[in-house]
Formats: C-alpha cells, structure tokens, sequence
C-alpha cells in the first residue's frame, strides 16, 4: 500500500514577548545656543537600527530622537535636540533561528525637565513586543494508492458529501488481485505567511509660502507626521495612500517680524513592487516615517520662500493566504486489518481582518489665564491601554493625546502650548474570538481638529483607526502512516450477517459501515437511501461483507 502525501505549507503563531526600557539623560545647552526660560513644546521618535536573533533572545539596538522648543531668556523661541541610545535584549523561550520575529513599540512616556537654564533632562519610557511567527512544512497522507496502478479506482460511481469514497488496494508482495480501501477525507484551511519583508517608500515634496508670509530666515521647529495611510496588495505590487501633515515654525528674515509658522498637508499616492504580493492576499502591513527633513531653500527668484521635504516610509510587510487542502481522515479495509498512523498538526487559521473606526469628540480647557488669540498648531497620537476579547468583539480601551500650540493675548509669552488626554472606549467585530484567539492591532489616527468654542474652551475631534488581524489557533489529528495485518476473523465472525440498526446520536455512514465490516455503498444500496445523510432514530438494515480470501 502507497500513501499519497502532500505538504501543507501553513503558519504558527509561536507567542510575544515584551519589555519595558527607561531612558534618562541630561543635555547640556551648547554654548552657541541662549540661555533657557521655558520648555514649550518636546517630541520624540524611537528609531530601531538592528532586530536580531542571539539564541533564545532577540537583541534590539536603537536610540530615542527628541528635540525641544524652548522660550529663551528676553523672549524668542529656539529648539534643542539629541538622541539617547540603546540596547536591550529580549527573552523569547525556544526561539529558533528560522523563525519570523517581527518588533513594534511604543513610547509610552517622553518628559523633558528644565534642570537649569543649561541643562535639560530628558526621560522616555519605551515599551518592547516582539512577535514570533513560524512558517512551517507538514507531511500529512491525502489518499491510498493500489500498488502497480496509478491511482485508486472506484469501486462504485457513488460521489458523498461528507468525502467517503472507496478504492482497490494490492496487498503487498502477493500479485494478488487489489482489495477495497475505503477512505474517508476532509478539507482543512491554514493560514500561510505568502509575503513577508521589509522595504521603503521615498517621498519627496517642495512646499511655497503663501505671498502673505515673510522670508525664513531661520528654522526653529520641524515636524513632519503620517497620517491616513493605507496599503494595498496587488499583483505584484503595493498601493499606498497617505498624507503627510508637515508644521514648521521659523523667524523672518526681517528680525523685527514675530515668529511665523507654516502648516500643510501632502497627499502621496503610489505603488512600489512587491514579489509574490496578489489582490486576494490578506495584508498586514505596518507603516512608520523612518526618516524625515525638512529644510528651506531659496524659489526661482532666490529668496528663502520654499521648505524641501524628504520622507522615508519602511514597511513591515506580512501578505497571508489561505489554502485548502484535502487530507484523509480515515481509512479501513473489509480485507485488510488498517491501522493509520496519526500525530497532532499545529497551525493558524484566519479569523478576521478588520478596521474599526472610532470616533473622539470632546470639549476640554485649556490652562490659561491670558486670553486665547488663536490655535497655531495641533498634534496627537493614540495610546492603546488596554485590548481583550469579548463576546464576538475586541473591547479596546485607550486615549488620544493632543498637543496644542496657541497664540495668547501675553506679550511676553505669546506663544503657550498645552497637552490633553481623551480617553475613549470601543467594541471591534470579530466574530467567532475567544481566549485562545491571537490578535495583531495597529493603532492610527485620522482626521484631527481643534476649534476654538471661545473664551479657553477648545472642542477637540478625532478618527481613532484600529487596524487588526485575529489568528486562531487549530489543532488537528493528520495520518502520517497505515499499519497493515490480517483480518481478525473472530471478531469478524461475532458480527452478525445482516442486522437492524437503530441510528444513534452522533452516528455517520461511515462510523456504522467501519463498526459492522460494510460499505456506505452497500448501505445505500440496501436501504434505498437518496444520500448519505442519516438521523437519531433511523432505522437501518446492515448487510456483513465478507472479506476476500
């Protein structure tokens, strides 16, 4: 007897570890810079230069990129910036080396301290998680074929849904004439990991000043975010869509002009090859602004009038498919005593992708005595604390953190800026979660605003994008191998010839037909049946098939 096996190509969700890192360092102010009055506003951005497997760990080096403006002392605004490094290691248990180790973070706390007018200090709480996926290859046994012939044969023209059919087997090493196999098969679906890579997406832009604005003399703040951005696979391709939100604030070329700012959106659309990528491929794509420039540069009549802007996307590519394939799930012979072989397949299977989009509406004040002219400036970011599955649904939890920029009525301190937190609560379908269930959840922003309700009232609006992916873990019995022997012919002889059989809960065809040493075609046949479909309480007459000799 030959068994016909196939590969089945499938993914593993191996588990996430992760870690929390405290960065803190002091920076002193160069000496070509003013002395400090105030911090206004501070960003910061984790750059990751290596992810790597050492064993059962992953090592992960990076730094932490912040820069800050501040009011120097007698008034007018500068920007300090640096970077502090790092270098952890991960515990992953049983990491293996062909293993697909992917890394998000976060940063979930960035404070910047004026020591003294010198000195600034700077702490960031960075969260770690990386995520272990294995593709594996398992050999599982899809059919029996008779020795000598080139596949199984029909014994009877019968075609049955649940996937019964029958076949010829030759028993080994006699020449004698093949003996019926029945075999019972079902179809599988696993999730498979068809793309996986990393690449990079250039943006390149040149933005004008409006003709009401003056000549950048200087640059005092840069900041250059993504937002809205899709990705889609095609054939052979990716598609993106985004925009790029892009705030500068500068002095004038003209010293005696106050402080100007520009703020623009770019919208990019584009595609950028990708092998093996397909439409009907299930994306799970994460996109972050690697690098980003922005620097001015004189328009045709030479005049610092233009900002030059160069961003880099990277992109944590993941396309699954999912494939069916048929496997035997059983086998017998009324001639043969057959024993399968079985052992325990582990593999993924998708259960849901999904973008669940949630509203943020809220009316906050802001912490100022003087009155409010106008909102320069405004910027967040989603903060996810806490995710778990409920009942067909993933409950999210989490807050939206504004930073707002604003011009007041002080003539000393024109320019104030404030931070919000919104929380705010979802319910994302996925039907079928549970405890066991694995998701992958991506958080985006959309759609910001912040518009004065007058007096220091300002309402705050927002589109919070979750992105997911649900994975459920599968566990099925494959056959990996069929012992062979002879018939027991006195068991076979305790059965009798031809029985009444009431059908119980649970039964099939083919557990009754394997139990009393018939066929499903025979069954049929003998009790004149439309199909193979049978109820609690039927009443069925079983005829013995007596075995070849």
């Amino acid at each position: 007897m030959e068994l016909i096996k196939k590969q089945i190509h499938m993914n593993q969700w191996r588990g996430t570890a992760s870690t929390q890192i405290t960065l803190d360092d002091d920076f002193i102010v160069p000496d070509t810079m003013d002395d400090m009055e105030q911090v206004m506003l501070h960003t910061g951005e984790v750059q990751v230069e290596q992810v790597k497997n050492q064993g059962d760990k992953v090592n992960v080096k990076g730094h932490l990129e912040f820069q800050v403006l501040y009011r120097r002392e007698g008034g007018g605004l500068q920007t300090l910036g640096g970077n502090i490094p790092f270098e952890e290691l991960i515990n992953v248990p049983q990491l293996e080396d062909k293993d697909a180790v992917s890394l998000t973070w976060v940063l979930e706390d960035l404070n910047t301290d004026m020591i003294h007018s010198r000195k600034l200090g700077v702490q960031a709480i960075v969260t770690l998680q990386v995520r272990i996926e294995a593709v594996r290859e398992t050999e599982a046994a899809a059919d029996v074929k008779a020795e000598g012939d080139t596949g199984v044969s029909p014994e009877h023209p019968l075609a049955f849904a649940e996937g019964e059919t029958s076949g010829l087997l030759r028993t080994p090493g006699t020449g004698s004439d093949p003996v019926p196999v029945e075999t019972l098969k079902r179809r599988i679906t696993a999730a498979s990991m068809a793309v996986r890579g990393k690449d990079t997406y250039r943006i390149r832009e040149e933005v004008g000043l409006t003709g009401g604005k003056p000549g950048i003399g200087r640059l005092l703040w840069r900041e250059l975010k993504l937002r809205d951005v899709s990705v889609k696979p095609l054939d052979g391709r990716l598609h993106l869509d985004g925009e790029l939100t892009v705030f500068v604030i500068y002095e004038a070329e003209d010293e005696n002009m106050p402080v100007q700012w520009v703020e623009e959106i770019i919208p990019f659309s584009g595609d950028m090859e990708a092998e093996g990528a397909k439409e009907d491929l299930i994306p799970m794509i994460t996109v972050r602004l690697a690098h980003r420039e922005i620097e001015a540069k004189p328009d045709y009549d030479g005049e610092m009038r233009e900002l030059e802007i160069d961003g880099v996307l990277e992109l944590d590519i993941r396309l699954y498919e999912e494939t069916d394939t048929e496997l035997l799930s059983d086998v017998y012979s009324n001639s043969l005593e057959l024993t399968p072989e079985r052992r325990e397949a582990v593999f993924d299977r998708i259960l849901t992708r999904n973008v669940c989009r949630s509203r943020i509406a809220e009316k906050v004040k802001l912490p100022q005595a003087e009155r409010i002219l106008q909102i320069c400036h405004n910027e967040g970011v989603i903060k996810l604390d806490e995710v778990e599955p409920g009942e067909n649904c993933l409950k999210i939890e989490g807050v939206l953190e504004v930073t707002l920029l604003y011009l007041t009525s002080d003539d000393e301190a024109p320019v104030q800026a404030a931070m919000e937190q919104i929380p705010f609560k979802c319910s994302a379908e996925a039907r079928g979660i549970n405890e066991d269930s694995i998701y992958q959840l991506d958080a985006g922003l959309e759609q910001l605003s912040a518009v004065m309700m007058g007096g220091d009232m300002v309402e705050i609006k927002a589109v919070a994008a979750l992105d997911f992916l649900v994975l459920q873990p599968v566990k099925e019995q494959v056959i990996t191998g069929i012992a062979s022997g002879p018939v027991d012919f006195n068991k076979l002889q305790e059965l009798p010839g031809i029985a009444g059989y009431i059908v119980q809960s649970g039964d099939s065809l083919w557990s009754i037909a394997k139990k009393f040493h018939t066929t499903i075609g025979n069954i049929i046949s003998a009790n004149e049946l439309a199909d193979d479909q049978v109820k609690p309480g039927q009443r069925l007459l079983l005829v013995k098939e007596v075995a070849r000799g």
